[in-house]
């Protein structure tokens, strides 16, 4: 109770004046948190700052040649708000922007507002019901036309429509937007809102033309040309687009960033292997900058040393985890495998998920495979470290997860398989096409090999996997198998949007095609309370608290196994300056990207 009133007692310090913004986020880190977790808290209570200019030399537009990046996995479509990959999201981002964004730091940067919402400019109520935005006048899209208020209130209703099955559609389906006049819109909240921006910022809030979308709303979305052939307000303008393959771009010349872009062209080039592309930015330079580079360290710090590039480890809260189907994956029911109607037959059985969690060598993996791209968790949420569990453990220990099957009545066959009358430990473990986890896949086959469980391992290739196909059985948002394995990105550094994932509102399915966010089909009641309750509440120290329980409920659960935080590893020639954040899309302030001379 003394360090929370100490704590209101600082922030109402910065709400007098008395107290620099700055000096309270020193103190804060003095304390042990982090300054994008200190600068959550003041936004939280409407003490959100404007930062300056992002640091930019140039003093002209243009000049700077080609812009060449590398995605091995290559994006397949250019509509953010479908975007369920961050390949999608990071190649949308080239071209549209949000009202705000995030940078390494946690803070909020104006992009199409002019400001950024603050009870001291207006901007947030008392109560925490809305949020006034005022935006950035002369800014055109690429055809040329005007931004207005008009095409943020579009885009609020196009990804809040269910009808259009989006990704986004969680943020926007409760909110209503609506236009002040030509250059200001509000959000009104059906609650009092502590994470108020998450709607219409960072990899959520891209806004869209209305004139372009407006014909394809709802169900029509999906027939747009325009998610293939963008026009944006971002600083590149589209050339040309071969989804799953390449992406062409060009410098706008009305971008409304003076001296920006500095690049006059972008080629994103999409394909191949994570260590193919690590060598193509820091062996051979054939590329600026490669994203991803999720390759063994060892052969990371071969390249580094070269001389010609080096690699950028952002953290943030992005998690690599293993996940245990909830539903049935081979059986149909109402036509519709994996319903959320059916359940595993075999992963009903905690005693059978405990041991999957005993068989995974967390540390091992970490040290032998990814170094300094990954840190052993237990815990799904890990970052800003208000918001992590200190309630959660993890352990390697074969002998144990033997104990726990024997005692659960799983009896090794002939064939060294454990069964339970007509039911076997016999699982399709798959993840993407990637060295490293082709690798991690063998180190947990061979553990569960030793205790009876068999794996059959199958990689998909990237594109296919993450590509959002509704048509191929092979999606990891479809998760037609047993066991699966991947990355998830947090775009924000407030859990808010990352953890809705689990509720059950979210499940991914047929109806909404396989669009939502909960690819695991699990439910539980008192996750979507706590996780509701975080919604509304204000105060910072009860909110962390409820989300932590959060994270505990699903860890503890058993069908979602954490295996390492990962600092995203980003590639980058020397002399070119990057703008990176772990709290939003590359890309996200991709216009001011230089290179030295």
């Amino acid at each position: 109770m003394q360090e929370e009133r100490e704590l209101r007692a600082l922030i109402e310090d910065v709400r007098t004046g008395k107290l620099p913004r700055r000096g309270f986020i020193q103190q804060m880190v003095m304390l042990g948190l982090t300054a994008p977790m200190a600068s959550m808290m003041l936004m939280h209570e409407g003490l959100a700052q404007s930062q300056g200019s992002i640091p930019y030399k140039p003093t002209k537009r243009g000049g700077g040649g080609t812009l060449k990046l590398l995605y091995w996995q290559a994006a397949v479509h250019l509509n953010p708000h479908y975007a369920g990959g961050t390949k999608d999201q990071d190649a949308s981002h080239i071209f549209y922007e949000p009202l705000a964004g995030w940078d390494s730091e946690g803070n909020l940067v104006p992009r199409l507002a002019a400001e950024i919402p603050s009870r001291a400019n207006g901007g947030l109520s008392a109560d925490g019901k809305s949020v006034t935005w005022k935006l950035k006048k002369g800014v055109t899209w690429h055809d040329g036309k005007p931004f207005t208020a008009d095409d943020v209130v579009f885009t609020a209703a196009y990804a809040g429509d269910p009808a259009a099955a989006m990704v986004t559609v969680g943020t926007y389906k409760d909110i209503k937007v609506s236009k002040i006049d030509s250059h200001t819109v509000r959000i009104d909240y059906p609650k009092t809102t502590p994470f108020w921006a998450e709607a219409l910022t960072g990899v959520t809030g891209l806004i869209l033309p209305k004139h372009i979308f407006e014909p394809f709303m709802g169900a029509k979305s999906r027939d747009n040309p325009a998610n293939t052939k963008p026009v944006g307000t971002g600083p590149y303008k589209i050339v040309d687009f071969k989804p799953g393959d390449t992406l062409r771009a060009e410098a706008y010349a009305g971008y409304h960033i003076p001296n920006q872009p500095f690049f006059d062209a972008l080629e994103v080039k999409g394909g191949g292997d994570a260590t193919s592309a690590a060598r193509a930015v820091l062996q051979t330079t054939e590329y600026d900058v490669g994203w991803n580079l999720a390759v063994e360290d060892e052969i990371l710090k071969r390249l580094e040393a070269v001389g010609k590039g080096k690699m950028e480890f952002k953290a943030g809260s992005d998690i690599e985890f293993v996940s245990l189907n909830v539903t049935d994956p081979w059986n149909e029911v109402d036509g519709e495998r994996g319903s959320a109607k059916s359940k595993h037959p075999v992963f009903q059985d905690k005693a059978v998920r405990d041991a999957m969690a005993l068989l995974i060598d967390r540390k091992g993996i970490q040290e032998v495979i990814y170094g300094r791209g990954a840190v052993a968790t237990a815990n799904f949420l890990n970052n800003p470290p208000r918001f992590r569990s200190p309630n959660t453990k993890y352990e390697f220990n074969i002998d144990k997860a033997i104990a726990l099957l024997e005692g659960a009545g799983w009896k090794k066959g002939a064939d060294g398989i454990r069964a339970k009358g007509n039911l076997k430990l016999k699982f399709v473990y798959q993840t993407s096409v990637s060295g490293p986890r082709q690798k991690c896949q063998a180190i947990i086959k061979d553990a569960c090999t030793k205790a009876g469980i068999d794996l059959e391992l199958k990689s998909v290739v990237a594109s296919v996997f993450f590509g959002g196909d509704f048509a191929n059985p092979d999606t990891y948002q479809k998760f037609w198998t047993d066991v699966q394995m991947f990355t998830t990105t947090m775009g924000a550094p407030d859990p808010q949007f990352f953890m809705e994932q689990f509720t059950s509102s979210q499940h991914s399915q047929k109806a909404n095609k396989w669009a939502s966010r909960n690819l695991l089909r699990w439910s539980n009641k008192e996750y979507d309370d706590t996780f509701a309750a975080a919604q509304v509440e204000i105060d910072p120290v009860k909110r962390a608290a409820m989300f932590i329980k959060c994270n505990d409920l699903v860890v503890n659960d058993g069908y979602v196994i954490p295996l390492f935080a990962r600092p995203r590893p980003v590639g980058v020639v020397n002399k070119m300056l990057i703008h990176s954040s772990a709290w939003d899309s590359l890309t996200w302030a991709i216009g001011y990207w230089t290179r030295e001379a």
